[in-house]
């Protein structure tokens, strides 16, 4: 049996293989209205990459995240896939002390067999006033 940091690696390889050879072969479509400097997602293959999304305005922490997610289902939407797909999620906040709050709006959106996830707390995001970004990975079925 492979430890899981080797299979997790192992993973990771072949999932860039796949990258490679589909964009290789002009299987990289964009989805959504790109703009000078990003698209809102990427699709190669079978899988879509979403770019960073924001929370809005909402003063608190659950209402950032909560929208950030509304955000990310909507380009789902659009790609033909769903929030069931998602596979990995890198969650972006400004303070640390709003894990929590994150965590529990997360947790309302994927209460069973969550997606992969890492948080990192950054010095600041694009708008001044979000506490919150969202990327995701998602699979898009057959």
């Amino acid at each position: 049996m492979l430890h899981p940091s080797r299979l997790v690696a192992l993973t990771l390889m072949l999932a860039l293989a796949t990258i490679h050879r589909s964009a290789a072969q002009g299987g990289r479509q964009v989805i959504g209205t790109s703009t000078a400097t990003l698209s809102p997602a990427v699709r190669v293959g079978d899988l879509l990459f979403l770019s960073g999304q924001l929370g809005g305005r909402d003063s608190t922490i659950q209402g950032q995240t909560t929208a950030a997610l509304s955000n990310v289902k909507n380009i789902l939407d659009a790609a033909g896939s769903s929030m069931n797909n998602v596979v990995k999620c890198t969650v972006f906040l400004v303070d640390v002390k709003d894990f929590a709050g994150m965590n529990q709006s997360y947790s309302a959106v994927f209460p069973k067999d969550p997606p992969a996830r890492s948080t990192v707390v950054v010095a600041a995001l694009v708008t001044a006033v979000a506490k919150v970004e969202i990327e995701c990975i998602a699979t898009v079925g057959k």
